[in-house]
């Protein structure tokens, strides 16, 4: 099967037959995808196409020895929960799970059937692993990034625009890392002598509300922390940074390409490639309980400099010396 149409199988699965596993009791495998946005999100099929060749790569074909059944939550929490629940009745041998929010789902359902989660931040914390080097359970996965890194943010905030003092950092509230990730990112702040202020990114217009009024006062910057929820909103968040001049560091390069200032983040297309790999050697025999949890192996620094020059920023050379990608 060619790769684009092994991709437009995996993409836009609804499903496979509950008799398949009588018509093919040793040669067909069942995996299920959750994916936390909507089915046209071109970002959400970059990723999927990454899985895809992943698994192509080490020899599986749509048809052949492997059948998809893939569900999109557009960031619903309560589609989530259902999509999940449809996941399981299929009983794949093991389900890709994109955020916190599907791993959850699906356990809550499932301490059976295989995970391989991507886009986790602390799956200790969540209870979907006992530990990072021994999962114990039917989880495990890849890392997007480590607490830490919310200093990095703050920096990069403080680079692009000197004069900031406050930030907002639009978070996902519903998520297990959020106060991890706001508690690192106060730490940080402390050293850079800056106030913040969460805003939640439940709905558009919540978040409309809260940076329009924080707008108001000046010497603001924004730090998006990546979610389900922020993701879905991200043209929102976009347009709102533009229109109150507002600089931001991004948690996701997809933000930048949609017209964001400048991200600092994993590879996460090279991260769904890597869980293809996972889910091979699941499918192979391995257990997820003995995989230890990955952490990225790969950042980029992604700056868009037209947007920059809309902000009136005069970016530092060096900065712009150590981007990974420059869109002009």
């Amino acid at each position: 099967m060619k790769r684009r149409q092994f991709i437009a199988a995996l993409g836009g699965a609804a499903g496979w037959p509950l008799t398949a596993r009588a018509q093919h009791p040793a040669q067909m495998r069942h995996i299920g995808v959750l994916m936390y946005v909507a089915a046209d999100d071109p970002e959400g099929q970059a990723r999927i196409a990454a899985f895809a060749q992943g698994l192509q790569e080490a020899g599986w074909a749509v048809g052949r020895n492997v059948q998809i059944g893939t569900r999109w939550s557009a960031g619903s929490a309560d589609d989530t929960r259902r999509y999940a629940a449809e996941l399981v009745a299929l009983r794949p041998d093991v389900i890709l799970a994109a955020t916190s929010i599907s791993v959850a789902a699906l356990q809550q359902i499932t301490r059976t059937i295989s995970i391989v989660f991507v886009q986790v931040i602390d799956p200790v914390s969540a209870g979907f692993v006992d530990t990072l080097a021994h999962p114990g359970g039917n989880a495990t996965g890849f890392l997007v990034f480590e607490y830490g890194i919310g200093g990095k943010w703050l920096e990069l905030l403080r680079e692009i625009a000197p004069g900031v003092t406050r930030a907002a950092v639009v978070r996902d509230p519903t998520a297990a890392s959020a106060s991890g990730e706001l508690g690192a990112i106060q730490s940080a702040a402390l050293s850079f002598g800056m106030e913040l202020r969460p805003i939640d990114s439940r709905d558009a217009s919540e978040i409309e509300r809260a940076v329009t009024a924080f707008a108001r006062s000046p010497n603001g910057g924004l730090v998006v922390l990546s979610g389900a929820h922020s993701l879905a909103h991200r043209e929102v968040i976009i347009l709102l940074a533009a229109k109150h001049r507002l600089p931001a560091v991004y948690t996701d390069r997809v933000y930048v390409a949609d017209g964001g200032l400048i991200s600092y983040d994993p590879d996460r297309i090279e991260q769904y490639r890597r869980a293809a790999g996972y889910v091979d050697r699941i499918l192979k025999g391995e257990k997820p309980a003995d995989l230890p949890v990955q952490a990225p192996t790969k950042y980029e620094l992604v700056i868009n400099l037209k947007t920059a020059k809309s902000l009136g920023l005069e970016l530092p050379p060096t900065l712009l010396a150590r981007a990974n990608e420059v869109i002009e």
